[in-house]
This record gives C-alpha cells, structure tokens and sequence, in this order.
C-alpha cells in the first residue's frame, strides 16, 4: 500500500505509540518500509558551557537508551524486522520529522497522540505541530 512509513515515537512513553503500531504494519502491507524515529531534544550546551561535558555525556546516555527501546520495539510488530529501521536525531520533532518525510521520500507519517486536552486543543502538541507542517499525509492514531 506504502512503500515508506515514518512512525515518531517516544520510547520514553511507549503505550502512546503501541497504538500506532498496527496501523503501521496495516499501510506497509507486503513490501512497505517502516521507520521507527525518535527525536531527543537539542541541547543548550552553548550556553551552559560550564556544564558541558556533563551534557554531553548525558545525551550520549539518552541516546543509546533510546536506540535501545527502539531496538525492542521492533518485537512490537508482527512483520520481518529487517523491514523495520530504527533512527534515533536531536533536534525539534516537528523539523526532524518532516525533513526525514523529505529525505526518505515518505509515503506518509503515521503518529500516536494523546487524548486531547485544553492545551492542546484536540491533539498532542507534537502530533499537531508535524500535522501543520507536514507535505506527505499523516495518520493520527488514538
């Protein structure tokens, strides 16, 4: 049905993006590519400059600790691991997520979100905010 899935997911809260999974595998059918993506925070070490090695190493914690849980994740869905990829950037998930959209020719990014809530207003913040700026289709899964 899709050749390439980007699928955000926060390995940090992963009943949220558990939801998603077989929504995935349903669009990749036969022969789609899904790749699991999870996006740490940039740093500030410019400014904390004192402080960073300190931040360094922890991000350097952050990050093996994700590619780990995304690692595990890939147990999550029923179709062969080897059509599962696993990215783990730093930046903002919106930016990250619609520029590997970009560089990876997506067919479509498929999103859990949380239940909505005054602050924001329908959806997660970060499902809504890769919704206003995406150019590929998204699917929202609750």
């Amino acid at each position: 049905m899709y050749n390439t899935i980007i699928m955000p997911v926060d390995v940090f809260e992963m009943a949220l993006s558990d939801k998603a999974v077989r929504h995935a595998e349903f669009l990749a059918q036969q022969e789609g590519i899904i790749h699991l993506l999870h996006v740490l925070p940039g740093s500030a070490s410019l400014t904390m400059s004192r402080f960073a090695a300190d931040l360094r190493r922890f991000e350097e914690h952050l990050y093996h600790e994700a590619e780990t849980r995304l690692k595990t994740m890939v147990d999550h869905f029923s179709i062969d691991p080897s059509r599962i990829k696993t990215h783990v950037l730093m930046g903002n998930v919106r930016d990250v997520v619609n520029e590997q959209a970009k560089d990876l020719k997506a067919d479509v990014v498929v999103i859990g979100s949380r239940n909505p809530s005054i602050a924001t207003h329908l959806l997660g913040s970060n499902a809504s905010s890769v919704i206003r700026h995406a150019h590929v289709p998204v699917l929202v899964v609750r």
